[in-house]
C-alpha cells in the first residue's frame, strides 16, 4: 500500500497523463479529419486545428511545441502500417517464391494509399524541416537495415551472388520501392496498382536471387 500522500500524487499524475493523452488523440483526430476534407497540411493552421479540437494553443503547445512534432506523431501509425507488410517479408523463409513479395507489395500499396495524405506531407515536409526530414531518415534507415540483415544472411548461406553489394543493395530497393508508391498514389487512383506490385515484386526477387552464386571451380572440394 502506498502513504495517502503517495497515492494522492500517484493520482494526480495519472490524471496528468490522462489529459494530455486525450489531448494528443483529439489534436491528431482532428488533424486526420481536416486533411480528409481535402486541406494540405501544411495549410493547416494551428489556430484552426486547436478550434476544431476544442483545445486553448496554449495546451496544444504544451502537447506539441510546433507543427512538425505534430507531423513526427500524426505519422508514426502511418508509417507502421505502410513497413508492416514489408518487414514480414523480409523475415519470412522467401519458400513461396516471387508471389510472397508480390502479395507484400499489394499490402503496401494499400497501405500507402490508406494514409496517403500523412505520407505525402511527411515527405514534402522533409525536404525543408530538418527535424522531420531526420525522423523520415531515421524511419527509412531502421527499415533498410532489416533488408541488409536479410541479404547478409543469405550470402553467407551461399543463396544469393558473393558479390553483392548488400548495403547499396538494400537502400536501392528500399527507396525504389517508397518512390515508386509514392509517386503512383500522386498521379493515379489505383486501377493499375496489381500490375505495379507484380513488376516491383519481379525486379525485388531478380535482383535478390536473380544471379546464382558462381559454381565452384572444377575439382574444388
Amino acid at each position: 500500500m502506498y502513504p495517502a500522500g503517495m497515492a494522492s500524487t500517484t493520482r494526480s499524475r495519472s490524471k496528468v497523463r490522462e489529459r494530455r493523452e486525450d489531448v494528443a488523440r483529439r489534436v491528431l483526430a482532428t488533424v486526420e479529419e481536416l486533411m480528409a476534407d481535402g486541406t494540405p497540411y501544411t495549410e493547416l493552421a494551428v489556430q484552426r486545428i486547436a478550434e476544431q479540437a476544442n483545445v486553448a494553443r496554449s495546451t496544444f503547445y504544451l502537447q506539441f511545441p510546433d507543427k512538425s512534432r505534430l507531423l513526427i506523431a500524426l505519422a508514426e501509425h502511418a508509417v507502421d502500417a505502410l513497413f508492416a507488410e514489408a518487414f514480414l517479408w523480409w523475415r519470412a523463409d522467401h519458400s513461396d517464391g516471387q508471389d510472397g513479395v508480390d502479395h507484400a507489395m499489394r499490402k503496401t500499396i494499400a497501405a500507402y494509399r490508406e494514409h496517403r495524405r500523412i505520407l505525402h506531407a511527411l515527405g514534402e515536409v522533409a525536404g525543408y524541416d530538418a527535424d522531420v526530414a531526420a525522423y523520415w531518415r531515421g524511419r527509412m534507415r531502421s527499415f533498410i537495415d532489416v533488408v541488409q540483415e536479410r541479404l547478409d544472411t543469405e550470402q553467407r548461406a551461399g543463396r544469393i551472388d558473393p558479390d553483392m553489394d548488400t548495403p547499396t543493395t538494400a537502400q536501392l530497393l528500399t527507396w525504389m520501392v517508397e518512390r515508386t508508391i509514392s509517386a503512383r498514389s500522386h498521379h493515379d487512383e489505383g486501377p493499375g496498382d496489381a500490375r505495379i506490385a507484380r513488376s516491383l515484386a519481379r525486379s525485388i526477387w531478380l535482383t535478390i536471387y536473380g544471379t546464382a552464386p558462381a559454381a565452384p571451380p572444377a575439382g574444388a572440394s
